[in-house]
């Protein structure tokens, strides 16, 4: 009973947990950064590319 009291306690866990969840929430951000970069310059080449001909 002891043990299982301790672990109720233990706290390592729930930190764990906290930062696997912000760590997934920055990299979502940068994946969207990311794509939305991509977009913009996809469209700038593009735009070279029409202006060139």
């Amino acid at each position: 009973m002891h043990g299982f009291k301790r672990l109720l306690r233990c706290e390592e866990g729930a930190n764990a947990i906290e930062y696997a969840l912000v760590a997934t929430l920055i990299a979502i951000a940068a994946l969207a950064a990311y794509q939305n970069l991509g977009n913009k310059v996809d469209q700038m080449y593009n735009n070279v590319s029409n202006n060139l001909r």
